[in-house]
């Protein structure tokens, strides 16, 4: 019997039409940032559906908060809220400008920040909250919003992992935060290979994120080189970064956009199907989304149960050995030298993050699994635990 060809953790699902738009792009002689940067901010855009919108796209997400929070006025003296359970991008952005970071632990139940940590956090020197959405579930946002309006906070929103996530029914993207940040990653819920698009109604930051995307530059780039009369002058107002997205990146997000909600809809179909599989094992699934809202199931996150026979690094081992691949989302912040070392933390002061850490496991869920993925998976999963 033949093996069958390992099942990797997460693989990107790139169609003829992202492929023939990334060639018309390289024929074209435009292949930086140009005119379908501006055409996919524009798709974008309207893909949220509110006109204040405004969508800059970025070459990751990172650069996208960076930009977010450089536009607030974030600086030395600053803190951030955030949560200890994500990705370190959240965090590292903070420190860029000079700001700290306060650590917060996560509800159990959803494995997002917790509320009631949040406004624990809080003292004088708190200038915003960085709500992370994890795994593609929604934050309690309006929440989120009351503390913030209550003590004069600004609020970013990681969405990274939040794209077609809704809240009361509005996309997340389009609540009354300050700027939300998505993240096209090659493993996210749509890609452009690497890439973001940080999200404002706020014309001022919007403004600011422009120059300070492209070196602080006075005129966007794609202006001056396509302007009908000469128009080689610009000015450097700032000390700017370079975070532009390429036209070639854009070619695929053009056509992702257009499939991002049927993605939403076959990650939610087999999200639906491990559910069903796994019922019965022990395992604490993950938790669905509010009734009549959308869960972007980036991430199809599973704990193994205080009874399951197996810990979580010796399932991970026996779903490599059945040739699937698994990850961990995530090491918490505070586990990791440098976060540790600056701020003196240790696992105790976040219980629930810790426990969760050493249980979780992320199991492959991607649009371009087929059903036998899908059914290899649950074998997998249930040989380990049923």
């Amino acid at each position: 019997m033949t093996a069958q060809p390992f099942l990797p953790f997460a693989l990107p699902d790139i169609g003829d039409d992202e492929i023939a738009e990334v060639v018309d792009t390289l024929k074209s002689g435009w292949i930086t940032t140009g005119p379908k940067a501006k055409r996919f901010e524009q798709a974008f855009a309207e893909f949220l559906g509110d006109p204040q919108i405004e969508c800059i796209a970025v070459n990751s997400a990172t650069a996208g908060l960076h930009l977010a929070l450089e536009a607030i006025g974030l600086g030395p003296g600053d803190e951030v809220i955030t949560t200890t359970h994500t990705f370190t991008a959240t965090a590292e952005v903070v420190r860029y400008l000079g700001a700290d970071v306060k650590l917060v632990d996560i509800d159990p139940a959803t494995l997002n920040i917790d509320i009631a940590a949040i406004e624990a956090a809080i003292t004088p020197r708190t200038k915003a909250i960085l709500p992370v959405h994890y795994a593609g579930l929604a934050v309690d946002m309006l929440a989120i919003l009351d503390i913030a309006r209550r003590h004069g906070l600004r609020v970013v929103e990681d969405a990274a992992h939040a794209l077609p996530t809704t809240l009361e029914k509005e996309l997340i993207g389009t609540l009354g935060s300050d700027a939300a940040v998505f993240s096209f990653y090659a493993n996210k819920t749509m890609t452009t290979g690497e890439g973001g698009m940080l999200v404002t109604r706020n014309p001022e930051l919007a403004k600011r994120a422009r120059i300070m995307r492209l070196h602080g530059m006075s005129r966007d780039a794609f202006d001056r080189f396509t302007a009908k009369v000469p128009s080689w002058y610009y000015e450097i107002v700032a000390p700017g970064f370079k975070y532009n997205l390429t036209d070639i990146a854009a070619a695929l997000g053009l056509h992702q956009l257009k499939r991002v909600r049927a993605f939403q809809q076959r990650r939610e179909q087999i999200a639906e199907r491990f559910n069903e599989a796994f019922a019965d094992l022990p395992l604490i699934l993950p938790p669905q989304a509010p009734e009549g809202d959308t869960h972007a199931w980036h991430l199809y996150v599973v704990r193994l149960a205080d009874d399951a026979p197996i810990d979580r690094d010796a399932f991970i081992e026996g779903m490599f050995a059945a040739g699937i691949g698994c990850s961990v989302h995530y090491v918490p912040l505070h586990l990791h030298p440098y976060w540790r070392d600056r701020y003196g933390l240790t696992p105790e002061q976040f219980p629930r993050s810790q426990k969760a850490y050493e249980r979780t496991v992320s199991l492959p869920l991607y649009t371009a699994m087929s059903d036998g993925d899908v059914e290899r998976v649950v074998t997998a999963v249930r040989s380990l635990l049923a």
